[in-house]
């Protein structure tokens, strides 16, 4: 299995306030790895890390062969990986289409997405395009970053906690959004509390705690083994 990325005995902190403890993990092209712990374990942390707005106090994130810690979010970017922060971030003032034009023209990369092509995949969007983005419900509005990420065309997509906050059927349309750029080939890595949404996604899955990784396996093996599940994910 060829990695497209690999984490290797990573190391992150805020100032003097250590959080990640030497974090290894991979991630082949096409796969959905996902990040699972409470709040406060180094989920957010890891992914802030590979996508350079924080960077590694020491360690390795090899992105397609190249070392690419401590590189600028914006170089990242370029890179292939796209963010989408747990926070959501959608431009307040301005409609859905400016958002996603805003994106369409800082992409610089090429590829399938376009704003036609995000309508196609979050119908919702083509209906709101000319409201503001301050004015979506939640879900909307992480339709809307999801979509704007898109825009970059990334090979892989990193998520932090897209659940967050959501009603529940709100999360069933979000996860099977998610799906369909998952069957598309899109590569992504996951951080969720929510149990059940990232089993339901997820190829692999690494167990944080305390900024270090408790478990690593095949997600199905937790979806289908009880008392595993209960022991690591008592969340």
């Amino acid at each position: 299995m060829n990695d497209l990325l690999a984490i290797d005995d990573l190391h992150t902190a805020y100032g003097l306030s250590r959080v990640l403890f030497g974090i290894s993990l991979d991630i082949a092209a096409g796969e959905c790895v996902c990040l699972l712990g409470r709040n406060g374990v180094g989920k957010t942390t890891t992914i802030r890390s590979v996508m350079g707005l924080v960077p590694p106090t020491s360690g390795r994130i090899v992105w397609k062969g190249t070392d690419i810690g401590g590189w600028s979010p914006h170089r990242v970017a370029r890179a292939g990986i796209g963010y989408v922060p747990e926070d959501r971030r959608v431009f307040a003032e301005l409609t859905v289409w400016e958002n996603l034009d805003v994106a369409a023209r800082a992409a610089g990369r090429p590829g399938r997405w376009s704003i036609a092509a995000v309508y196609e995949l979050f119908p919702v969007l083509r209906e709101l395009r000319n409201r503001p983005g301050g004015f979506l419900s939640g879900g909307e509005q992480q339709m809307l970053t999801i979509a704007r990420t898109l825009m970059g065309n990334p090979e892989l997509l990193l998520l932090d906690e897209p659940s967050e906050g959501l009603a529940p059927l709100v999360v069933e349309a979000l996860l099977a959004k998610i799906r369909e750029l998952k069957e598309q080939g899109l590569t992504i890595l996951l951080a969720e509390q929510g149990v059940d949404f990232s089993l339901a996604l997820a190829d692999r899955v690494y167990v944080l705690e305390k900024g270090n990784i408790r478990y690593t396996g095949r997600a199905a093996e937790l979806r289908e083994g009880g008392r595993l599940r209960d022991r690591l994910l008592a969340l």
